[in-house]
């Protein structure tokens, strides 16, 4: 089961996210899929609200890669730790294009079962993603005399 259960959350990575191909959502992800992710705004169940999602981050960064560092499984989930990078040239998280490069880290633990992914729990350098895109100050130095 850990060896197709792996193989999925990497269709998930390459086809979805870094192919583009967002008809395979409905492959893999269960129409009860739950996306728990602190930093995504919005209802988070299904396959339809998965596909928002990647279309989301696609129009901010739509040269998207998500490199895979490595993979624990355990029984029916899986923890994936990765990596995103990309040129910010369109509008995410209502922040207009800067044409910046980022990448930053995060882990993702995948619950699947009979093939389909149930949840996701989502946890990214949302912060870091900000201060590479000069939208938040480096931690430890305030953004102006005023914010002091």
């Amino acid at each position: 089961m850990s060896a197709e259960n792996k193989a999925i959350v990497r269709r998930l990575y390459g086809e979805i996210w870094n192919d583009r191909q967002l008809e395979v959502v409905n492959e893999i992800i269960s129409p009860s899929h739950a996306l728990h992710d602190n930093n995504t705004p919005g209802s988070s169940i299904g396959p339809e609200h998965y596909k928002r999602t990647v279309t989301r981050f696609l129009t901010g960064f739509p040269d998207l890669r998500f490199s895979i560092e490595d993979v624990v499984a355990e029984e029916e989930k899986l923890a994936v730790s990765w990596n995103f990078s990309g040129t910010h040239k369109g509008r995410y998280m209502g922040i207009p294009a800067t044409n910046t490069k980022v990448s930053f880290d995060g882990i993702t633990i995948h619950h699947i079962v009979n093939g389909k992914i149930m949840d996701s729990y989502v946890s990214w350098d949302a912060l870091g993603m900000l201060q590479q895109l000069g939208m938040a100050p480096p931690l430890g130095q305030a953004r102006d005399a005023a914010a002091r």
